[in-house]
């Protein structure tokens, strides 16, 4: 079973994910940060299989976020995707040259995340 860590401050954006998540394979575990902080404190608590980050957030952004997870030998592994109001390439490059594996612009089709998921934690999609 996959565990996927969302790190987004709108509730409304959360539940979207988490909807778009749930319909990659229902048996999917979503664990839930309102901002970079709470996900740095979740980090070592549960073993991620993907992280979904926003960049707009208040305390520490996406951007600081992504750059700790892949500095970190511990974590460096995890898949990580921003979704993001900031879609100019100049954004989309620097997400992607931290080290980020996808970077989807908000707001997107559930499909597209779906398939970016299924895609980094290899699960077939049904259907």
């Amino acid at each position: 079973m996959a565990r996927i860590l969302i790190v987004e401050d709108s509730g409304t954006m959360r539940s979207l994910l988490v909807q778009a998540l749930e319909g990659v394979d229902p048996n999917v575990k979503i664990d839930e940060a309102q901002n970079g902080f709470e996900a740095l404190r979740m980090l070592p608590r549960e073993r991620y299989d993907l992280i979904l980050t926003d960049i707009n957030m208040p305390d520490i952004n996406g951007l600081e976020l992504v750059s700790f997870v892949k500095g970190n030998e511990t974590y460096a592994t995890i898949p990580l995707v921003i979704v993001s109001t900031e879609g100019s390439e100049r954004d989309r490059a620097k997400g992607l040259d931290l080290g980020a594996e996808g970077y989807l612009v908000k707001p997107f089709e559930p499909r597209e995340l779906q398939e970016l998921v299924a895609d980094l934690l290899d699960l077939s999609q049904g259907g």
